[in-house]
């Protein structure tokens, strides 16, 4: 649809910009710039008042105020993460406002949408029928004031002057359609709830038959009747149904009715009929005339892109306008609309108007099949062209805007990565514990639960997950989702649980794993019993055998080694691998791959195939010997493996009845939109979260994994949701920083006693602190360890610090020593959600840190007391059932004789004789024989820190810095450095 600029009104020139001062500036498509960004023209939500038939904006101070003799226009401009804008327009129309200007306002958001580029829905909202999204703009509610401007009404303010007792009837579980009454008896029922505002005191009324969230609803409609008309000064009463004048404040509340007298059992009222459920209807607007289309199946092949369509679902009648047809043939549409419906005298039926290519799913799941089609959206590069050139005929200087985008950076994980990992494999319906050298190696035929203890802010959160790899059988699963919801049950539901598949892991879990292996086959009694049945080969992976490791991740506290196929088709330019078989050990660089691909690679190399030397091939240039493992050249990709981006969140309230799932989307959601009485699911396509209320019955908290998985099956938004999309449930109280992110969370909400109603009156009312539960440390659920024992193993086996030296072929005392003399401050700490407070305190218990030097000490004491041996040190036992306090002397003069012990180690394992140290204990070397291109290099040494082996003069003669200034760079800035320097 081509629009001429003089076809549309002045006034809806430049809206629908995004909303600079509600949407973070890390979530544009591209950065303005600071200067730009206050010349954008608009914010997020914009109004329009229909005055002599044209448009007038209405002032931000206003926003929210209806009056019902006036139509509004209402824009909701909404940035998405994929950089693209969505446009929601309502067009409201007040009570008393005339015909005309009703008609107006619908041809008016026609206009409005197509200065919007024709991608926007459109909405007709009469007063007293909003639709849920319209009212979730202005909560708690809208409350309409008699005035107008067509109708010659004048606007007047509510209880401007004199007080006016007033009556209200509240509905709505999730947002609240508030509704002055008659003050009078015959007005209040059982069924709702009501507002009585007298001069000094606001009464809600409960009716018997009113559930407990539309109670806490209406609370909040309580305090902005409180704030906005009172001025916060006045009394608030809380009356419930049936409670007779024994009760000061009903007799109060009744005293204004002239006494109490028992309310009539009455059928439900004009305002709460329900449209009956009819056959869906489908007419063709052609030339001004509605032509009925006869269907077997209702098919998307019906719809032709130049035609307009009338759907009519009984409650909802949508208009569907295709692509390629006029403005004059979409405003003749939408006056057909109103005709129709005011024929039928159809007054609350809501009217609906979508574009061709921008349906939204309530529309597309009314259709059988509705195809799978790309996303329409302005590219990266599209977007900034035509704001560019917009900005441009506005005599804005737009330098800069034209810039290449940013590039993605890495998801943020939003979890402490210091704590404590257990690691079970499911086999034969039990699990068995894995050790701390084999907790991060799993296997593609087996499932494997896995528990995490870590610091959270003022207590210990858990999260306990299955993982099931691609090959694993249904009873392993089976088994593992049993074994890891018994655990969470025995934690009180305290901890999160979680479900993972094989490729479809979130950041968390590799962040927690730092290091994982994930190898080919299976150990576990029903995968070989499957595979000797079906007569499968069993191709588990063997250290002497022929294998191919692709080599991902983005650092040293997120790496992965998975085992492919050892053909030439499975290598990837955009990767490294590690080839092996036998003692032959091949590293293989794409030409695209960074130097951290390298640096991953030897630290992968360190738990694949350590102690054995490893030549280097280049894409492009590699031996014979390297393609005669692999069977031969082949083709093969250079496109990285792309995983599931986080989409904009949505978050729907659940029922379970009799199997089925039934869902209601919460639009605009915020933290009290999550009803204690409730199950929710929070979708962000890549992730769900199934979060349940302390007040949900025990049966269906153990049924909240099955609520995930029938959601994904559902997949009610219609993105293509995977079956094996990643679930975590999520009890109240016990919400992990990933998911409360999501929200502007505040904890002591989630920790206050009673139902919704109660938690809610107890703030409404005031005069006293909500009454919390203490946040406890929890122990570990089924740990068969000490924490603090733990924890030295994490520290051993899960724990990359770039600080830790590296040097390939170390003796096992040396290795010892590194391990449980790890610095607590190495550790790799994720990065944490933008909050002002500490939210991840250090994960050390007050003996924690005194405990592990005696484990330290006892470990090197035993390895410089026995012969040298090639195999990795066992996990020392806890240091507290070592020191006792008797003994105190004795380990003193103990320690001291290790510290001498250690420093002879330190010098026989790096220094040579005559060779200067820094103040590290490191050998010193010129800058010169330490770079990648020396012609002279230095060998023994770590080649991921050859910046360490600088002198501190020359380290800071080179970097322009002190060593302790670089280590407290990011880990990418330092590389970056090391490699213009060339040390990397």
């Amino acid at each position: 649809m081509s629009v001429s600029m003089k076809d549309l009104d002045p006034a809806f020139r430049g809206s629908g910009q995004k909303d600079e001062s509600t949407i973070p500036l890390c979530d544009w498509p591209w950065s303005y710039g600071s200067a730009l960004l206050s010349l954008m023209p608009s914010r997020g939500l914009e109004i329009w008042r229909v005055e002599n038939f044209k448009p007038v904006p209405v002032p931000a101070s206003s926003y929210g105020k209806f009056f019902t003799g006036d139509s509004y226009i209402i824009l909701k401009t909404t940035a998405l993460k994929n950089g693209s804008l969505r446009h929601d327009i309502h067009y409201w129309i007040g009570k008393d406002t005339s015909q005309d200007e009703a008609g107006t306002a619908a041809i008016l958001t026609v206009e409005l949408d197509a200065a919007l580029g024709g991608r926007a829905v459109q909405y007709r909202e009469i007063q007293g029928n909003e639709t849920e999204k319209f009212l979730s703009y202005f909560r708690p509610c809208i409350m309409p004031q008699p005035g107008g401007v067509a109708s010659g009404f004048k606007h007047v303010e509510v209880n401007e002057q004199d007080h006016v007792t007033r009556l209200y009837v509240c509905q709505g579980k999730h947002v609240v359609h508030v509704k002055e009454v008659p003050f009078a008896r015959s007005s209040l029922n059982h069924d709702d709830i009501f507002i009585l505002d007298t001069k000094d005191k606001i009464f809600q009324f409960n009716g018997s038959n009113s559930s407990i969230q539309e109670r806490a609803k209406a609370l909040e409609v309580v305090q902005y009747i409180k704030d906005t008309f009172h001025e916060g000064k006045c009394e608030i009463g809380s009356v419930e149904d049936g409670r007779l004048m024994a009760d000061a404040e009903a007799g109060e509340f009744w005293g204004f009715f002239g006494g109490f007298a028992p309310l009539p059992r009455r059928a439900p009222q004009e305002h709460n009929e329900k449209h009956e459920e009819t056959a869906l209807k489908l007419l063709c607007f052609n030339q001004g005339n509605l032509d009925p289309i006869n269907y077997e199946s209702l098919a998307h092949e019906l719809l032709e892109t130049n035609k307009c369509y009338f759907l009519d679902c009984g409650a909802e009648l949508y208009v569907w306008m295709g692509r390629t047809t006029s403005l004059q043939e979409r405003k003749g549409a939408s006056e057909a609309a109103e005709k129709y419906l005011s024929d039928g005298n159809r007054t609350k039926t809501h009217v609906i108007k979508v574009i061709e290519g921008f349906e939204p799913v309530t529309f597309k799941s009314k259709f059988k099949g509705w195809p799978q089609t790309p996303e329409l959206k302005l590219s990266s590069e599209d977007g900034r062209g035509k704001v560019a050139a917009l900005l441009k005929r506005q005599g804005l200087n737009v330098k800069g805007l034209m810039k290449a985008a940013p590039a993605k950076e890495e998801p943020q994980p939003f979890i402490d990565c210091t704590g404590n990992l257990q690691v079970w494999c499911v086999n034969d319906k039990d699990k068995t514990l894995l050790s701390s050298s084999d907790q991060s190696k799993f296997y593609t035929g087996d499932c494997y639960i896995f528990q995490y203890m870590y610091p959270g802010d003022d207590k210990e959160e858990c999260l306990v997950g299955t993982w099931f790899g691609k090959k694993s059988i249904q009873e392993d699963r089976v088994t593992a989702i049993s074994l890891a919801s018994k655990m969470v049950e025995s934690a009180k539901f305290q901890a999160v649980q979680a479900r993972f598949y094989e490729g479809k892991e979130p950041i968390q879990f590799f962040v927690i794993f730092q290091s994982l292996q994930v190898f080919k086959g299976g150990l576990s009694s029903g995968y070989k019993k499957f595979i000797a049945e079906n007569g499968i080969d069993d191709d588990s992976y063997s250290e002497d055998g022929l294998a191919l490791f692709r080599i991902q991740g983005s650092g040293p506290e997120n790496m992965q080694a998975i085992q492919v196929e050892p053909v030439a088709s499975s290598l990837n330019s955009s990767y490294s691998y590690i080839l092996h078989d036998g003692n032959t050990l091949f590293t293989w660089a794409g030409n695209l791959t960074t130097a951290l691909d390298q640096e991953l690679v030897e630290r992968q190399l360190d738990v694949i195939k350590p102690n054995t030397q490893s030549r280097s091939q280049k894409e492009g240039s590699e031996t014979d010997q390297f393609w005669s493992l692999l069977g031969g050249k082949s083709e093969y990709s250079s496109q990285k493996i792309v995983r599931e981006h986080e989409s904009d969140p949505h978050l729907f309230s659940c029922t379970l009845s009799k199997g089925n799932l039934k869902v209601k989307e919460i639009y605009h959601f915020t933290q009290d939109d999550l009803m204690t009485e409730d199950v929710f699911i929070l979708d962000c396509h890549s992730n769900i979260f199934v979060w349940v209320g302390q007040q949900v019955d025990l049966k269906v908290r153990l049924q909240a994994l099955d609520i995930g998985e029938k959601f994904l099956v559902h997949d009610f938004l219609m993105e293509n949701l995977s079956r094996e999309t990643p679930i975590y449930t999520v009890m109240e109280g016990s919400e992990p920083p990933f998911f409360t992110r999501f929200f502007n969370w505040d904890s002591s909400k989630s920790l206050m006693h009673g139902n919704s109603y109660q938690r809610k009156l107890s703030i409404v009312k005031g005069g006293g602190t909500p009454e919390l539960d203490k946040p406890k440390r929890r122990a570990p659920v089924y740990s068969g360890r000490s924490t603090t024992q733990d924890k030295s193993q994490r520290s051993r086996s899960m724990s990359f610090s770039p600080e830790r030296v590296r040097v390939r072929g170390r003796s096992p005392a040396f290795t010892a020593l590194a391990a449980n003399f790890e610095s607590q401050g190495s550790r790799n700490l994720s990065t944490p959600p933008p909050v002002v407070k500490k939210l991840y305190p250090k994960s050390v218990t007050p003996d924690s840190s005194n405990a592990s030097k005696p484990s330290a000490i006892a470990a090197l004491d035993g390895s410089l007391d026995r012969p040298t041996q090639t195999s990795s040190p066992k996990p020392v036992k806890d240091g507290s059932e070592l020191e006792k306090p008797k003994q105190e002397d004795d380990a003193k003069e103990g320690t001291a004789t290790v510290t001498n012990r250690l420093e002879s180690l330190t010098i026989n394992e790096d220094v040579k004789e005559n060779e200067p140290e820094d103040d590290e204990g490191l050998p010193v070397y010129p800058y010169e024989r330490l770079k990648t291109t020396a012609t002279d290099p230095v060998t023994e040494i770590d080649v991921t820190r050859r910046e360490t082996y600088l002198s501190s003069a020359e380290f800071k003669e080179k970097f322009g810095m002190t060593k302790e200034a670089f280590s407290k760079l990011p880990k990418w800035k330092q590389n970056r450095l090391k490699i213009a320097l060339q040390l990397f």
